[in-house]
């Protein structure tokens, strides 16, 4: 196992469901977590689980990845607990998925794309000095729903695709910094995500 002592890594969602994952095989190699979501209560859990079971110090940020003004919270208090970010990885997601495109509404598509493309880009944004003075690197979530089409996720495919299309483009524009962009697309089910 690759070890990750000592390095600070922002999951998004880090409470539950694919986020718990994350935050996990994280805390076993070794790494400081900061780990956001809505739910105060769904982090406080998780904090108290992964550090008992795996000893790693964990921060419980409560933040909406739509609120500009939460996600600079969330990297200011990550700097201020730790003096650094080695890594954002960008898992959270909300959608009305199981929905049919002709039944979506306009707040449909805002909620995708708030808790999607924006999040993504606002954690991505104020975490670049920290990523550039560590070298570090952002790991964004997209989705096999982008990719084939899955029926009743128009909403939750098009934010997908539109992470995967900045990723690329962060990748290309700071690997002169040394930052490594990188998208994960799992082959997505209809489960909402945090």
């Amino acid at each position: 196992m690759i070890s990750l002592k000592d390095k600070v890594v922002i999951i998004t969602g880090g409470g539950r469901g694919i986020g718990f994952g994350l935050s996990t095989a994280f805390a076993k190699a070794g790494a400081k977590l900061v780990i956001t979501g809505r739910t105060e209560s769904t982090l406080l859990s998780a904090k108290e689980e992964l550090e008992r079971d795996y000893g790693c110090e964990v921060l419980c940020v409560t933040a909406d990845g739509a609120d500009e003004a939460a996600i600079q919270n969330v990297i200011d208090k990550t700097v201020e607990r730790f003096g650094r970010i080695d890594a954002v990885v960008n898992n959270a997601q909300a959608s009305s998925s199981g929905k049919m495109l002709i039944d979506h509404t306009k707040e449909d598509i805002d909620l995708a794309i708030n808790s999607g493309i924006y999040a993504t880009f606002f954690y991505m944004r104020e975490a670049f000095p920290y990523l550039k003075e560590t070298k570090g690197c952002v790991i964004n979530f997209a989705s096999g729903a982008g990719l084939f089409g899955n029926f009743g996720q128009s909403a939750y495919a098009a934010a997908k695709e539109g992470i995967r299309g900045m990723s690329r483009v962060a990748a290309t524009e700071w690997a002169k910094d040394g930052i490594n962009v990188n998208v994960v697309a799992p082959l997505a089910g209809t489960a909402q995500l945090e």
